[in-house]
């Protein structure tokens, strides 16, 4: 037995999107459940296509051998009170907590254009001190009180929103307690301009849960120059699997490892099912990551150049 204590699991953007419901759409949720489990994953995230009470969701993962994993929870802190917040989340908590999730996948969206047709460089931002103190106490404030009840905000550095870069990241931990887990997601911050193995170098001991996202260079680059927005760089495959892509998962692995990080991995693309046939790319970031998980060696590579 390793004594890294992880577990993989999956979120159903594989085979559904929730961004772009028309991408996986005619995909029953039993089959991505069915594949998912004999690929070898213990957990899915929610996504669009699951149950939202608490039992029917117990009652369908357990039919499958599966755990939650988390789910992802569309906060508005930038606009909205802590109070509010408390109130929103209130069931979506619930959900989390009844079924064994210990994280909450935090992320903004408040004026986010993550899901709008408008360029990435036309994503919101904090221009002063104050906002961001603001917005972090906010922050800080709603984490303690899903922390009261078991599970653990990780904050979800996303493109399109208000916290994308290295840099946005940095300001927001800084901010906040340890109550402010960190979601280190290498895809987004590689998009981001990032160095993912510099960043998780960083912000260790804050990650609280990981998306294991693999980044397509050459596409990246085309999404900043022509103007893109982030669904086009979705539908152009800027994302992928680990394993098919530049970001050095080994690297990752291995600093992880020597942290002694516990929790999930959650391998994580969102990509044309069409082209990235569901279960082919969904094996292949299953069977990579087990690899290096299993694997005795740690990397002592340096980072790949991502763009």
């Amino acid at each position: 037995m390793s004594a890294f204590e992880v577990r993989i699991g999956i979120n159903p953007l594989s085979w559904m999107n929730d961004d772009l419901p028309s991408l996986g759409g005619e995909t029953p949720l039993s089959v991505a459940l069915t594949e998912g489990r004999e690929i070898g994953y213990e957990g899915f995230e929610l996504g669009n296509k699951f149950p939202r009470e608490p039992q029917a969701l117990k009652t369908l993962l357990a039919q499958y051998d599966l755990s939650l994993v988390s789910g992802w929870y569309s906060g508005m802190l930038a606009r909205r009170s802590v109070e509010e917040e408390i109130a929103a989340v209130e069931k979506h908590l619930d959900l989390l907590a009844q079924n064994g999730a210990t994280v909450m996948v935090y992320g903004e969206v408040a004026d986010s254009i993550q899901g709008a047709p408008r360029p990435l460089y036309q994503r919101p931002r904090f221009f002063s001190d104050k906002q961001w103190d603001e917005y972090a106490a906010r922050v800080d404030a709603f984490a303690r009180h899903t922390l009261s009840r078991g599970v653990r905000l990780a904050y979800h550095h996303h493109m399109g929103a208000y916290v994308e870069t290295p840099a946005d990241v940095d300001k927001l931990m800084t901010r906040t307690s340890d109550a402010v887990g960190l979601l280190f997601d290498a895809g987004h911050l590689t998009f981001a301009g990032g160095n993912p193995v510099v960043e998780l170098d960083k912000h260790i001991a804050r990650v609280c849960h990981v998306h294991c996202k693999d980044v397509r260079p050459a596409v990246v680059k085309l999404a900043r120059n022509r103007n893109w927005s982030f669904l086009d760089a979705v539908l152009a495959g800027a994302f992928t699997v680990p394993g098919d892509g530049a970001v050095d998962f080994p690297a990752i692995v291995a600093r992880l490892k020597r942290h002694g990080y516990r929790g999930w991995l959650v391998v994580e693309a969102e990509q044309d099912p069409v082209i990235a046939p569901s279960y082919a790319y969904a094996q292949k970031g299953y069977r990579t990551l087990r690899s290096l998980i299993d694997s005795d060696t740690v990397s002592s590579n340096t980072s790949k150049e991502a763009a």
